[in-house]
C-alpha cells in the first residue's frame, strides 16, 4: 500500500486494472444477454406510437358544435359528418361523433374534463361570412385536427352557397379556422403541442430507465468484483502490485466503461427504430401525422446531458458500491448491502417520475440539486423543459463536489477494508478509515 505522502500516479496501474475489468464484463455471456433483451425492450419501446397510430385508426373522436344560432349549428353538423366519414382514410375508419353543445363555454368544458376531444365554435361575422375556432384536447391527434379544418372549409361553402342567392353579398372569402389546445401542457413558460410533451416525457422515461438501470446493476457487479477477488484471495496481490487509489479508480472506470458501451449499445437500435417507424406506418396506413414524435424530444444538448449525468452518475455511486464491496468477505453479506445501497438510486428514480407528472414542483426543484438524486430528476426535468441554465450548472457542480468527496472517503475505507477476512468492521472503524485515522 502506499505511504502517505509518497507519489501515487494512476498510470499505468489504473489503466490496467481499467482494460482488464471492461474485458472482463464485456466478453462475459450475461453481458450479451442482458443487451440483446434491453435493447430488444428499448425497439419495442420506440415502435409504442407506431402501435398507437395502428390502435388510433378505429378509435372514436367525438366533436361538440357550439354556436349562437341553432340552425348555424345543424348544419355545421351535417357538413361535418359528411366531410369525416368521407375524406379519412380507409372509409372512415378513423370514426368521428358529431354532438351539438349548449354554449362556447360549455363546449370548452366537455373537452377540459375528457368528455369530449374538440369543440368547434361557429360564429357569424358582420359580413356574413363564418369564423371557426377548434379547441382541442390532449387527446386528439393531428390528422383529425386537419379533418375537422376541411369539415370546417365545407361547411362555410355550403353556407355561402345557401345564404348569397337570396342575401347577395361580397364574393366567398375563405373562412378563419383559428385553432389552439385547451388544457394543453406548458414546458419553459411556453405552451406545447401534446405531441411534443407526448415525445419529451417518452425521452425521459427511457433516459431514466436507462440511468436507473445501469447504476443499479454496474455498482452492484463494482462491489461483486471485490468481493470476488478478496474471497479468491486474489487481492493480496492486487492490493501489493497497486495503491487503493488505482485499484479504484481503474474499476470504475472499466466497468463504467462497459456500461456506457451497453447503454450505446441500447440507444442505437432504438434510435433507429424511431427513424424508420414514420415510413413504416405512411407505407403501411397511408398518409397521417407522424408517428415518430419521440425524435422530437431529442436534441444534441438532451443528448449531451444524458452522457454526462450518466457518466458523473455512475461514478459517484461506483465509489459507493466500492467502498461497501471491501467492508465483506462472502457474496451473501453483499446481498444484505444490496437493498439498502439501492434504496438512495430508487428514491431518485421515483423522484424522476414524479417530475414526469409535472407533480411536488417545489420539493423536485430542490432534487434535483441533491447529488445522489440529481441524475435522474434533473434529467426528467430537462427532457420536459423546465430549467434555468444556472440551474444546470449548479447541479454539475455539486455532483462534482460530491464526487471529489466520496472518492477520498471511499479509498480509505476501501483500503482499510479490502485486508479484513472472516470479520465485520464496526462503525466506529469504518468512520475512523473513512477520516483517515
Amino acid at each position: 500500500m502506499t505511504e502517505a505522502g509518497r507519489h501515487d500516479p494512476l498510470l499505468p496501474n489504473a489503466l490496467i486494472v481499467a482494460r482488464r475489468e471492461y474485458a472482463e464484463r464485456v466478453n462475459s455471456r450475461l453481458f450479451l444477454l442482458s443487451t440483446l433483451l434491453l435493447a430488444t425492450l428499448a425497439v419495442i419501446v420506440a415502435f409504442i406510437p407506431f402501435f398507437i397510430r395502428a390502435v388510433d385508426r378505429s378509435t372514436v373522436t367525438t366533436i361538440v358544435v357550439a354556436a349562437s344560432d341553432e340552425t348555424l349549428v345543424a348544419q355545421t353538423i351535417d357538413a361535418l359528418e359528411f366531410v369525416l366519414t368521407s375524406t379519412t382514410p380507409q372509409g372512415g375508419e378513423a370514426s368521428f361523433v358529431v354532438e351539438p353543445g349548449q354554449s362556447a363555454a360549455g363546449a370548452t368544458e366537455l373537452v377540459e374534463s375528457g368528455e369530449a376531444d374538440g369543440a368547434l365554435i361557429v360564429d357569424r361575422t358582420p359580413s356574413g361570412q363564418l369564423a371557426f375556432e377548434f379547441r382541442a384536447g390532449d387527446g386528439i391527434g393531428e390528422d383529425r385536427r386537419q379533418y375537422v379544418a376541411i369539415g370546417a372549409f365545407y361547411t362555410a361553402v355550403l353556407d355561402y352557397v345557401v345564404r348569397v342567392p337570396t342575401e347577395g353579398g361580397q364574393g366567398f372569402v375563405l373562412p378563419d379556422i383559428a385553432q389552439r389546445s385547451v388544457g394543453g401542457p406548458v414546458a419553459g413558460g411556453q405552451p406545447i403541442t401534446a405531441a411534443e410533451f407526448a415525445s419529451r416525457r417518452i425521452v425521459g422515461v427511457v433516459f431514466v430507465v436507462l440511468i436507473f438501470i445501469t447504476l443499479v446493476i454496474y455498482g452492484m457487479w463494482v462491489a461483486a468484483g471485490v468481493v470476488a477477488e478478496k474471497t479468491s484471495r486474489v487481492m493480496e496481490l492486487m492490493i501489493s502490485a497497486a495503491s487503493a487509489r488505482q485499484l479504484v479508480v481503474g474499476k470504475v472506470a472499466g466497468i463504467g466503461l462497459a456500461g456506457l458501451t451497453q447503454a450505446i449499445a441500447i440507444l442505437v437500435p432504438a434510435l433507429v427504430a424511431l427513424a424508420i417507424e414514420d415510413p413504416l406506418a405512411r407505407a403501411m396506413f397511408g398518409p397521417g401525422p407522424s408517428v415518430g414524435p419521440s425524435l422530437a424530444g431529442l436534441s444534441v444538448g438532451l443528448i449531451g446531458a444524458f452522457i454526462a449525468y450518466f457518466s458523473l452518475g455512475f461514478v459517484l455511486y461506483a465509489l459507493i458500491y466500492a467502498s461497501a464491496g471491501s467492508l465483506v468477505s462472502r457474496a451473501e453479506d453483499l446481498q444484505m448491502l444490496a437493498l439498502p445501497l439501492s434504496l438512495i438510486a430508487i428514491v431518485g428514480y421515483v423522484q424522476a417520475v414524479v417530475a414526469l407528472s409535472g407533480g411536488s414542483a417545489g420539493f423536485i426543484r430542490f432534487a434535483s440539486y441533491v447529488p445522489f438524486w440529481s441524475p435522474f430528476v434533473m434529467l426528467t426535468r430537462l427532457t420536459i423543459g423546465r430549467v434555468e441554465p444556472w440551474e444546470v450548472v449548479l447541479s454539475f457542480t455539486l455532483l462534482l463536489l460530491a464526487i471529489a468527496v466520496t472518492f477520498v472517503i471511499a479509498v480509505r475505507i476501501y483500503a482499510a477494508g479490502v485486508l479484513l477476512y472472516g470479520q465485520r468492521p464496526g462503525v466506529r472503524a469504518i468512520v475512523g478509515a473513512a477520516l483517515g485515522r
